[in-house]
């Protein structure tokens, strides 16, 4: 093919135009092979370079293969390197090829050269070849046995090589013995942490099948040997400590004694110039010392200076690895850092990430002693990045932080109003708090209105005492400038819930439902039906218009749990509206404790895994290892949001088509043409109509209700006489097959059918122990999970099935919260008639899970 007309630059040297150059190569190769001229080797490795480089970018040139191997019968190491790994990489996917390989290689592990032997027996065994371990037991045996370390060393990860081409082979041959002699009586201290690691490895993996293997393994962790390698700790490289401070980790003391034996012989290692065994020294300290409560304090104390060091040392990566176990200290005891929160103050270079874990070390660390300075220090953080001057009392802290806080970005400052929140919630010094959080109410910025909006709702809950200065300042804030979900949530939350206090409530209520249709949050459409409703409840005359168009929103809109609540709300002022004054505002108790978003036994498992990614990711690993907590591919959404988050334009369903075609609605076909009528925003139901006066008393009983459904709700209701009939039975397919990719596609493109709410027995819950156990058990039904994510109390599963008859495929978005024994479900169906029916056989199914 001609090159393009616009290309008029001449190919590059270093690609080959085409199969001539390559042919050049192996012309020039073939007259080099037994060439003994000076300057032979130097023309060798130019033309070495070109093959590698070829090789390199995707260009096959193992028609060379032969030349390149007659051309590495030299003793040039240089040229031997990249024999090898031209070699290495043709011989993994050709076995014939790698047969060829053979000969040369073991010729080359009996050179006088050590540095020949050791490449030649490392590329020996990482050919990979099952039909060729038969050759790599002869050099293996005689590399453990060579006089020069670097040929042993080689050796002793050739033998793990072997072991995992060929475990009989490895055992057979009895290297894990001779890699136990080299590690307790050879002189190099690099061969000793490589046996070591080796038979860790070897014998951990033979454990289950091997008696003999699982003694060896418990031997490793015996006093001669443990002391053996801590005897030698100062002569191991960094990367041998952390494997001998790993498994000295394991080892259980005899007594106190002994303990602060191997403390006193370590206690060096916490002054070491790398992260990685400063680190592992701490996590063994730790471990050591969790019975003994006492020495287990002191050891904080011991450990905070090499942290705080690590910390303003390094590169921000590693300043971040190192204060996220510093953090997860801080976590678990915040008493005894509470005197060091200055090391925590952020610096003005630091990146977004660091300074984020800082701000939630300081609110950690907040005490009756130094809440004002680290609260006067996170508000100065907002007030400098908005501009605003600090005014009232001077501290150094105050005027550390603000030398920085200028320039930091809209997302510490949000977190800076977080931590704020979080110490005043900790009952220290709430009055100064409080008093500037309000300030942040007075800016014109909107994240900074917004963040403190959520906190101010938090602040009213725990501390009603504060509602009269909260709601004066609340009272001034224009709900069109609050566009956050979150934020206006809160907003209209404190609408209901002081509308005695706030004049305007009742109208910016109905401002608010008049732009309904374009309030795309269901948080915020169910925060406004419930503060609408407690507004109509203390001022009537004033909320009754706005009342009603809410409940007739609420009926029509598209989200189940909006219609739901309107309608409960619409029923509950039919029958009586005492009871709905007592359902809907009830006396309320100060909330004395925020639920924790991490367990303890999360936390916990987290510290046992001291000195891994878990501390980073802060979860346990199998929460990022495990096949199916990592699941087929990513969700998207936050499973904090599951239940409020709002369909794609695609996928959202008018009220007209949920009239038409939704079976699961409360409603009675007799009762929507008799509640059918005239509505603002064209709905197809409409709320119960009032008289012009406000003293018009409601209905205290419904008496066109006739569902079954109706005396659910506990409202006394009668049931109908004519019951709906029994869906169809529907026949799955227990052999369904439907690739990740393929369900990705029907997601995207078909509507939601069915969007239900369901409560799963206690039994189903407690055996949710793990996803795993959900799984089989929904399989065992024919509908098969096909990703899986999220961690306690919400679990998230995506699940298919198929009919047995026919290629129609349900996908079902299953969110279980186990705190709640609730499971929010999202059904989709190729053919929506049948979409009811799977629904009803998917519930019978999760009713069955923990049932014998």
């Amino acid at each position: 093919m001609a090159p393009p007309a616009q290309s008029q630059r001449s190919p590059s040297p270093s690609q080959p135009s085409g199969k001539g150059e390559v042919s050049d190569l192996k012309m020039q190769l073939r007259q080099l092979a037994g060439s003994r001229a000076p300057g032979t080797d130097d023309s060798k490795r130019d033309l070495f370079k070109k093959v590698i480089s070829y090789m390199t970018i995707g260009i096959d040139v193992s028609s060379l293969f032969s030349e390149m191997v007659m051309c590495s019968a030299t003793s040039d190491i240089v040229l031997k390197k990249m024999c090898y790994l031209y070699v290495g990489n043709y011989a993994k996917g050709n076995p014939d090829i790698a047969l060829l390989t053979i000969n040369f290689l073991q010729k080359d592990c009996k050179d006088e050269d050590p540095m020949i032997r050791g490449l030649a027996l490392r590329s020996l065994c990482s050919l990979r070849v099952a039909n060729l371990v038969e050759y790599l037991v002869g050099p293996l045996g005689l590399g453990l046995k060579d006089g020069n370390s670097y040929v042993r060393m080689v050796a002793t990860i050739g033998v793990l090589k072997l072991y995992h081409i060929s475990a009989a082979t490895c055992i057979d041959a009895d290297f894990p013995a001779m890699l136990k002699h080299l590690m307790l009586n050879d002189p190099d201290t690099q061969v000793v942490a490589n046996c070591l690691s080796a038979l860790q490895e070897i014998w951990s993996l033979e454990a289950s099948q091997s008696e003999e293997a699982s003694r060896e393994r418990e031997a490793l962790l015996s006093k001669p040997v443990i002391y053996y390698f801590l005897n030698r700790m100062k002569e191991f490289s960094e990367w041998a400590q952390c494997l001998v401070l790993e498994l000295v980790a394991k080892y259980v003391p005899s007594d106190g004694n002994e303990i602060f034996d191997i403390m006193n012989l370590l206690e060096d290692r916490l002054q070491h110039a790398n992260g990685a065994v400063v680190l592992a020294t701490i996590k063994l300290f730790l471990q050591l010392t969790l019975s003994m409560t006492d020495v287990h304090q002191q050891v904080y104390e011991r450990i905070k200076a090499p942290l705080l060091t690590l910390v303003s040392s390094g590169s921000p990566e590693q300043s971040y690895a190192v204060l996220s176990h510093l953090h997860l200290l801080v976590m678990r005891a915040p008493m005894l850092f509470s005197s060091d929160y200055k090391h925590f103050y952020c610096q003005y270079n630091e990146s977004f990430y660091v300074k984020k874990l800082k701000l939630e070390m300081l609110t950690a660390v907040a005490n009756e002693n130094n809440t004002y300075e680290i609260g006067e220090c996170t508000i100065a953080v907002t007030h400098c990045f908005t501009e605003i001057a600090v005014v009232g009392k001077s501290v150094c802290p105050v005027t550390e932080l603000c030398e920085y806080a200028a320039n930091v970005d809209i997302p510490i400052a949000r977190e800076s109003i977080r931590a704020v929140g979080k110490i005043a919630l900790q009952q220290y010094d709430v009055n100064a708090i409080v008093d500037r959080l309000l300030q942040f109410l007075e800016m014109e910025k909107d994240y900074v209105t917004a963040e403190t909006l959520v906190l101010v709702k938090d602040l009213l809950r725990k501390y009603p005492q504060w509602s009269h200065d909260c709601i004066a300042v609340v009272g001034n804030i224009s709900s069109k400038n609050v566009q956050e979900p979150k934020a206006k949530a809160a907003l209209i939350w404190m609408l209901g819930e002081y509308a005695q206090e706030m004049q305007d409530a009742p109208y910016v209520l109905e401002s608010l439902i008049d732009n309904w249709d374009d309030e795309h949050s269901a948080e915020v459409r169910l925060h406004l039906l419930t503060a609408v409703m407690k507004c109509f409840l203390r001022r009537p005359p004033e909320t009754q218009k706005a009342l009603g168009a809410a409940l007739a929103a609420g009926l029509a809109d598209f989200h189940q749990d909006v219609h739901d609540r309107a309608l409960f709300y619409y029923r509950l002022l039919q029958h009586n509206v005492s009871v709905a004054e007592n359902v809907v505002n009830p006396p309320k108790q100060a909330v004395s404790v925020f639920a924790d978003t991490q367990s303890s036994e999360i936390k916990d498992r987290i510290f046992d895994e001291f000195n891994s990614l878990s501390v980073v990711y802060q979860k346990p690993s199998y929460m990022f290892t495990d096949k199916e907590h990592r699941g087929a591919f990513s969700f998207t959404e936050e499973l904090g949001n599951l239940s409020i988050g709002v369909e794609s334009a695609s996928n959202v369903v008018s009220a007209q088509i949920v009239e038409a075609s939704d079976n699961d609605l409360l409603l009675s076909t007799s009762e929507k043409e008799e509640s059918r009528g005239p509505s603002s925003n064209g709905s197809a139901y409409s709320a119960p109509s009032y008289g012009a006066s406000s003293n018009h008393p409601l209905p205290a009983h419904s008496p066109q209700s006739s569902l079954a459904i109706d005396d659910l709700l506990g409202l006394g209701l009668t049931i109908s006489a004519n019951p709906e009939p029994l869906p169809p039975s529907l026949t799955l397919n227990p052999r369904a097959v439907l690739d990740p990719s393929a369900f990705q596609q029907k997601w995207r493109q078909l509507p939601i059918s069915v969007s239900q709410e369901y409560t799963m027995n206690p039994q189903g819950v407690a055996a949710l122990t793990t996803p795993q156990s959900l799984l089989r058990h929904m399989q065992g039904h024919s509908i098969h999970c096909i990703a899986s994510g999220g961690q306690a109390p919400n679990f998230k599963f995506f699940f298919f099935a198929q009919k047995a008859e026919e290629l129609s495929t349900f996908l079902v978005e299953c969110v279980i919260n186990s705190s709640s024994c609730k499971a929010q479900l999202k059904i989709k169906a190729d053919d929506e008639t049948t979409s009811q029916a799977f629904s009803d056989l998917f519930q019978s199914a999760l009713s069955t899970l923990g049932t014998p």
